[in-house]
């Protein structure tokens, strides 16, 4: 039973830390994006592989798959990410900060929920 509890807590946690936002990352709804997709002071990428960006991409985006050079986006511009799910753009997200970029939006969910 009390190994069962431990699990349970375990389980909690790992999900807690899983959707915890990112501090100073704005979070943006597949839905909300679709209201925001032509607004030119933002740069949209996708994170997803070349291969998953052919099947399908929002024709804004721009594919700059995980271990791309993102120094080069400009630091004026909002930068939006996306990928499948939602995590590997929120990784892409802190890489972001890290570089010293004020304005960055993940979106929630991925292309799973555009």
């Amino acid at each position: 039973m009390e190994i069962i509890i431990l699990f349970i807590i375990i389980i909690i946690a790992v999900i807690g830390v899983w959707f915890k936002p990112i501090k100073g990352v704005r979070s943006l709804s597949a839905h909300r994006l679709k209201q925001e997709l032509n607004d030119s002071q933002k740069v949209y990428i996708d994170v997803r592989t070349p291969e998953e960006f052919e099947k399908g991409h929002i024709r804004q985006f721009e594919n700059m798959p995980v271990g791309s050079d993102y120094s080069q986006l400009p630091p004026d511009k909002e930068i939006v990410v996306i990928c499948r799910t939602g995590n590997r753009s929120k990784q892409v997200c802190k890489q972001l900060k890290g570089l010293g970029y004020e304005r960055v939006t993940n979106i929630r969910g991925g292309m799973g929920m555009y």
